[in-house]
C-alpha cells in the first residue's frame, strides 16, 4: 500500500488520467469537446451581451437567461481547458490547490444552475398560469435576489464539502482516472475513511437535486395543462414545443449528473471510460445547448442578438 501523505501543508499535485483505456483515442475525442465549448462560449456571450446592452431585456425572464449564460460559461470554463491540455499537450499535472479550486466551481455553479432551473421554471408557471399577477409577483430586482439566494445555496452546500475533502490524507499515487478533478474520483485517493464525504455529499445532492427538479416537475406539469387548454391549436404547439426543448434539456443535465455520481458509487462493473465520458458530457452539452433553447430561440433575444450584431458591423465598417 501506498504510503498516505499525512500532512497537506505542502502537498504534491495530482495527475489527470484523462479517459482511462482511452488515451490512444484522446485527440480525436477532444474534437466534439472542443466543437462544443467554442459553441458554449459564443452562444452564452451573445445572450449575456443581449441582455445585457438591451434596456427592453431587463426583465425577470431575461435576467434569468442572462444568469444561465453566466453560470454555464463559469463552469464549462473551469472544466473544457484543462481537459483539452490534457488531450492535445499531455498536460495532466494540476497543483492540489487548483484541483479543490477548480472542483468548487464545477459543483458550486453545478448547484447555482440547478436554482436557476427552477427559478425559470416557476417564472413561466407565474407568466402562463397567472399572468395578471406575474409583474406583482416577479421583478427584475426580485430575480437578481434569486439568482444571489441560488449562488449562496450552493456555495453553503459545498464550503463544508471542500472542509472535509482538503482534510483528508492522500496517498502518495495521486492519479486521477478522469479529465477534471471529479469529486468521487478525488475521494478514491485519500488514504483514510470517507464515509463522511461520502454520506455528506450523496445526502446534499440528492435533497438539492431531488427538491428542485420535483419543483419543476410540479411546474411545467401544470403549464402542460393549461398550455392543453388553450383555444388555438398553433398556440398549443408553439407552447407545447417550448416547453418540449425546455424539458428536454434540463432532462440531460439532472440525468446526467445524477448518473455521474450514482455510477461511480453503485456501479463497479462499468467500464471507467463510459463513467468519465457520461461526467464530461454532462457539463459539456447542456452550456452548449442552453443558449440556444433558453436564450437564440426567443425572439426578444433574437432581435437582441441581431442589433448588437449589426453595430458591431457597423463599428467595424466605420474603423474601416
Amino acid at each position: 500500500m501506498s504510503a498516505p501523505n499525512r500532512s497537506n501543508t505542502n502537498p504534491l499535485p495530482f495527475l489527470l488520467m484523462g479517459i482511462p483505456d482511452l488515451e490512444v483515442f484522446h485527440v480525436w475525442i477532444s474534437i466534439p469537446f472542443c466543437v462544443t465549448y467554442i459553441m458554449a462560449l459564443l452562444g452564452n456571450t451573445l445572450v449575456l451581451l443581449a441582455v445585457g446592452l438591451d434596456r427592453s431585456l431587463h426583465e425577470p425572464m431575461y435576467c434569468f437567461i442572462a444568469m444561465l449564460a453566466l453560470i454555464d460559461l463559469i463552469f464549462s470554463t473551469a472544466v473544457v481547458p484543462k481537459m483539452l491540455g490534457v488531450f492535445w499537450w499531455d498536460s495532466r499535472e494540476i497543483g492540489f490547490e487548483a484541483c479543490f479550486i477548480q472542483m468548487f466551481f464545477i459543483h458550486t455553479f453545478t448547484a447555482v444552475e440547478s436554482g436557476v432551473l427552477l427559478a425559470m421554471s416557476l417564472d413561466r408557471y407565474v407568466a402562463i398560469c397567472h399572468p395578471l399577477r406575474y409583474s406583482t409577483i416577479l421583478t427584475s430586482l426580485r430575480a437578481i435576489q434569486v439568482g444571489l439566494l441560488s449562488l449562496a445555496r450552493g456555495v453553503g452546500i459545498m464550503i463544508p464539502l471542500m472542509w472535509l475533502l482538503t482534510s483528508l490524507p492522500y496517498c502518495s499515487s495521486r492519479v486521477i482516472p478522469h479529465c477534471y478533478c471529479e469529486h468521487m474520483a478525488v475521494v478514491g485517493l485519500a488514504c483514510a475513511d470517507t464515509a463522511t464525504s461520502h454520506r455528506y455529499s450523496l445526502s446534499a445532492a440528492t435533497l438539492l437535486v431531488g427538491t428542485d427538479f420535483a419543483f419543476i416537475t410540479f411546474s411545467y406539469c401544470t403549464i402542460l395543462r393549461a398550455v392543453l387548454r388553450l383555444p388555438s391549436h398553433r398556440a398549443r404547439l408553439k407552447a407545447l414545443g417550448t416547453c418540449g426543448s425546455h424539458v428536454f434539456v434540463i432532462l440531460i443535465f439532472y440525468i446526467g449528473g445524477l448518473l455521474s455520481m450514482y455510477l461511480q458509487i453503485f456501479t463497479r462493473s462499468l467500464a471507467p471510460h463510459i463513467q468519465v465520458l457520461v461526467a464530461d458530457s454532462y457539463l459539456t452539452v447542456p452550456p452548449m445547448l442552453n443558449p440556444l433553447v433558453y436564450g437564440i430561440k426567443v425572439k426578444q433575444i433574437q432581435e437582441g442578438i441581431c442589433k448588437l450584431l449589426g453595430q458591431l458591423a457597423g463599428l467595424r465598417s466605420s474603423q474601416a
